[in-house]
């Protein structure tokens, strides 16, 4: 009787069922793998869905399109610059590699470009310029896209969305993911090693994956183990077994990374060097890199961090507060990089770069949190975000990108190449060179390295021509068959060099707009000055 009643207990009825119920259990199931199928092929590469992932790929390379702009001179003269001497055999090297301060690693990618180009006769100005930017815009993709992943894994799709979208109306990020900046790829690196990073409540920890992606970082930019120390001690820490992960997966990815870029550098060298040491002596452990520059302790606090945050910053501080704890890790990172930063004299907004998206992570926090005030916060990110982005993607600082495409109709084409020649009268390293002209063209510009020698009154070439400009040409130019046919100056030096303009017969011929914001030795415009020579057609330029 027992088995009886038990056998028509809601519980047995619930394990056998009836076969209409298993009927429709079986359906439901079937219909469950079918929509679990089709949300499989919908995710592409990435392992997202494949619509997000054209979108963020697409807006990048319109994200790209519309940077053109110059940063910093360590965009082309680390990069570009180094890359075309490698390939085609002409161009300028700066101290760094002379001192070889700089490894060839990083610029080895673009020369790979490069060479590609040229065997298929496709080395146009126009493609070396805009190929590897293209190629770095598709890697921040990748990162912006790993960085929405790993949120997805740590919280929920909708904080994920917050996030994303944080990164992606960033302004500064806007302005700097698509420059061939060895910040630009560190940043990308961080990025992309944070998604296989072991933090708690991720699924996608691998590491060897991310120490490998560390360790490339470190091999384009030394500076790049900053902010992974204390993520690295962290791992360490927590990991119970300490000798495998040391020496199975750290030592062996490192010992294989650090000695591909130390037999690189000993092909281009031409003698083994350990550049990572000596980027480090230079610019940490002497401190010489305050010759370009120096700035009070408090900088990145009072200046720098705000600035590349922007208006994100109100949203970062609230999102602190709301974090989980396990999250805490990343907002120690942030400000272990800031403290270290900040002990070195020389400073720049793009250093802390990489520790952006670490920041985003807080403020999509922020904005998940936000119900009533959500629409209201988004519409002051993207109102204060997109005009700045455009601003200074499109408008500011873009002369000396501008002169560069003019400097372009002066490259020999005739039979008497040797005519042309252009001096940049400018701060050193103003505009690209080479890779931005892509012809043997004589050119000059102010030379200003460093003092190595520890002289107390050191002056380089360029601060020599600013005491006096004038005195200096006329030094400098003892006779006009000496004379540049070229000179390409900011508008702040034509009354100084009047009269050397002159008595050299020079006429100017195009004007470039550059900034509103002109620094001491720059100006709002750019002017080219053109030798008028008997017998010479003058070179048509554009005035803007």
């Amino acid at each position: 009787m027992e088995s009886e009643a038990g056998d028509h207990s809601p519980a047995f009825r619930s394990l056998h069922g009836s076969p209409g119920e298993m009927k429709l259990r079986k359906r439901k199931s079937r219909q469950d793998v079918s929509a679990q199928e089709k949300r499989s092929r919908r995710r592409g590469l990435l392992g997202e869905n494949v619509y997000l992932v054209l979108f963020t790929i697409a807006l990048r390379i319109f994200n790209c399109f519309l940077v053109q702009t110059s940063f910093v001179p360590d965009e082309y003269w680390q990069s570009l610059e180094v890359a075309h001497r490698m390939v085609f055999s002409y161009g300028y090297l700066t101290w760094e590699w002379t001192e070889r301060l700089r490894g060839y690693t990083y610029p080895l990618i673009f020369a790979s470009i490069y060479k590609v180009l040229h065997l298929l006769r496709k080395d146009s100005v126009q493609l070396l310029i805009w190929i590897p930017r293209l190629g770095q815009a598709l890697l921040s993709a990748v990162a912006d896209i790993r960085l929405y992943s790993l949120v997805k894994q740590l919280e929920n799709q909708e904080v994920a969305r917050w996030v994303f979208l944080c990164q992606l109306c960033s302004w500064f990020t806007w302005y700097c993911c698509t420059r061939t900046l060895t910040n630009t790829m560190e940043t990308a690196l961080t990025a992309v090693a944070l998604y296989y990073y072991p933090l708690e409540g991720s699924r996608s920890m691998n590491s060897v994956k991310y120490s490998l992606l560390v360790a490339l970082a470190c091999v384009v930019r030394p500076t790049a183990l900053i902010p992974w120390v204390p993520l690295l001690f962290r791992h360490f820490y927590q990991e119970q077994r300490k000798p495998r992960l040391t020496l199975r997966h750290f030592l062996p990815v490192g010992f294989i990374t650090f000695s591909l870029s130390l037999i690189i550098d000993r092909i281009f060298f031409g003698q083994w060097t350990l550049v990572q040491f000596n980027f480090l002596k230079f610019n940490v452990l002497q401190n010489l890199g305050t010759f370009y520059g120096s700035h009070p302790w408090h900088w990145y606090l009072s200046q720098g961090f705000p600035v590349v945050l922007g208006t994100h910053l109100p949203f970062f501080i609230h999102g602190c507060f709301l974090a989980p704890r396990r999250l805490h890790i990343l907002l120690l990172t942030v400000l272990w990089t800031l403290l270290v930063y900040s002990m070195l004299g020389h400073k720049e907004f793009r250093f802390i770069y990489p520790v952006l998206p670490f920041c985003m992570v807080f403020c999509g926090y922020s904005l998940a949190h936000l119900k009533a005030w959500r629409k209201a916060a988004l519409s002051f990110l993207l109102l204060s975000n997109v005009p700045l982005a455009f601003y200074t993607g499109l408008v500011h600082q873009r002369g000396t990108l501008d002169v560069m495409n003019h400097i372009q109709k002066v490259c020999p084409r005739g039979p008497d190449p040797a005519l042309a020649s252009v001096f940049m009268l400018m701060p050193c390293h103003s505009t690209p060179y080479y890779s931005h002209v892509h012809c043997p063209l004589s050119m000059r510009f102010l030379q200003c390295p460093p003092d190595l020698t520890g002289k107390t009154q050191y002056l380089d070439e360029a601060d020599m021509f600013y005491l006096n400009p004038l005195r200096w040409l006329q030094q400098e130019f003892h006779s006009n068959a000496s004379l540049p046919t070229h000179l390409v100056t900011f508008n702040v030096l034509e009354k100084e060099i009047n009269t050397f303009l002159t008595s050299g017969n020079y006429e100017r011929t195009a004007t470039f707009f550059h900034t509103h914001w002109p620094e001491r030795r720059t100006g709002s415009h750019i002017h080219v000055y053109e030798r008028r020579l008997p017998g010479r057609a003058s070179t048509e330029g554009t005035e803007l």
